[in-house]
């Protein structure tokens, strides 16, 4: 049985990201002082490809996870289960202020690397309330997984309690 999950929100972007990248590039540029000659041909080609690039985001809330993808000439998609879901943190920056945007960091179970996120969001319209409704989903996919694990509906931990029962009655009489 393998059914399509529904989608139940697609996220905006807000198309000032393609203005923040040009100048978070440049400011980079500026501080390593080394690629100071190459900003012009940063901000002539990169914003032909940032525009490239933002025609491409994508990202979608569907009733069992978080797809994103992206990328003009690498290609990223990345599917995350609602349930390995921990947490979904904001960041902003005085220049993310500036342009009015945040990044939604998404952290999931498993995540070994100590304050990395397996996937950040810039420019998400609306993050908080996106954020909300991928927390609500989740919290309905979470609790189907406790209700269907549940033993009287799953006839393996019936087994486990039989077993169970039978060991304590094992000992009640080996005590005795």
């Amino acid at each position: 049985m393998n059914t399509k999950a529904a989608v139940l929100q697609e996220a905006s972007f807000n198309p000032k990201i393609k203005t923040y990248i040009l100048w978070y590039g440049s400011l980079i540029s500026v501080l390593t002082v080394v690629l100071i000659p190459l900003i012009p041909l940063w901000l002539i080609f990169g914003s032909i490809y940032l525009n490239k690039y933002f025609e491409r985001l994508e990202c979608e809330l569907t009733t069992r996870s978080l797809r994103f993808k992206r990328g003009y000439i690498f290609h990223t998609e990345r599917t995350i289960p609602l349930d390995k879901i921990q947490d979904l943190t904001f960041k902003e920056g005085p220049l993310l202020k500036y342009f009015g945007l945040s990044i939604l960091k998404i952290e999931t179970a498993g995540n070994t690397g100590q304050g990395t996120s397996d996937l950040s969001l810039i420019g998400i319209i609306d993050a908080f309330k996106f954020r909300n409704l991928v927390f609500e989903q989740r919290d309905k996919v979470t609790d189907k997984s406790i209700s269907s694990a549940s033993p009287e509906n799953d006839s393996t931990n019936k087994i486990l309690i039989e077993i169970r029962d039978s060991l304590k009655r094992i000992e009640e009489k080996i005590s005795n």
